[in-house]
């Protein structure tokens, strides 16, 4: 009798780690710490996909407005991964331009390499290979002391995307597409129009040069974007030096 007993509640005991095992990993899927889990039935690609290239309309791209969300941006950017959202609004699509953190699981999908080399920070320097202090202060994206860039698209999470388009369209229900990209050029031009809204100016007059951005990096277009000429640039090590005077 005392053995069933014991083993009536080792079984017991053996379901509850089982149960709270999968408990716990379908909270990990469910959250946004964890992007990388790519299983069949994951919570976060349960229906139809929501991001990406919807339509066959080869003027998709051709948008009639731009406009900078800045309430948009910031819950994108509130995301697990992500240190940096912009996203953009036009009579279309929404364009979203993200850099990573690393500090949730799986943001990158498979191949490339790291883009940046964050090294000079412990050596009070910008950039690590040629011990140069300057740095380009219009470039919010750089390979050098910067939060982190992915060349194509194709190679981040598609969880990650599914997550942010998901967001995207419950706050902009009339998005037709979402596309997403942390690639180190679009995001610096994302970050130079956003620059033109918080100043309280108009886009319209860069409207043809921002369909041809996302044209290039979304659509194959082949119109290379123009790009950002290099502003005065800041010494890190004078301005220390110069504070510790």
């Amino acid at each position: 009798m005392m053995k069933r007993i014991a083993a009536l509640l080792l079984s017991a005991a053996v379901l509850s780690a089982v149960a709270t095992g999968c408990n716990y990993e379908q909270l990990s899927q469910n959250s946004d710490s964890d992007y990388g889990s790519r299983e069949a039935g994951d919570p976060k690609m349960i229906g139809n996909k929501a991001f990406g290239t919807m339509s066959t309309n080869p003027y998709q791209h051709d948008n009639a407005f731009f406009e900078y969300s800045s309430k948009i941006s910031n819950q994108v950017s509130s995301l697990n991964g992500i240190a940096s959202g912009l996203v953009f609004l036009t009579d279309k699509n929404a364009y979203v331009g993200i850099m990573l953190d690393w500090s949730a699981v799986g943001t990158r999908s498979s191949g490339g390499t790291v883009e940046q080399d964050n090294t000079g920070t412990t050596e009070g320097v910008y950039n690590h290979a040629t011990g140069s202090n300057y740095t380009n202060s219009r470039r919010l994206a750089g390979p050098y002391n910067s939060y982190f860039t992915v060349n194509d698209y194709n190679n981040l999470s598609d969880e990650l995307k599914q997550t942010i388009a998901l967001k995207i369209r419950k706050m902009a229900p009339a998005v037709q597409e979402v596309h997403i990209s942390a690639n180190m050029e679009l995001i610096n031009h994302f970050n130079e129009y956003a620059k033109i809204a918080w100043g309280g100016r108009s886009l319209m007059p860069s409207l043809d040069e921002f369909n041809n951005l996302v044209k290039y990096h979304f659509a194959g277009g082949t119109i290379m974007p123009r790009s950002i000429s290099d502003p005065i640039v800041i010494p890190h090590r004078q301005q220390r030096n110069r504070g510790e005077q």
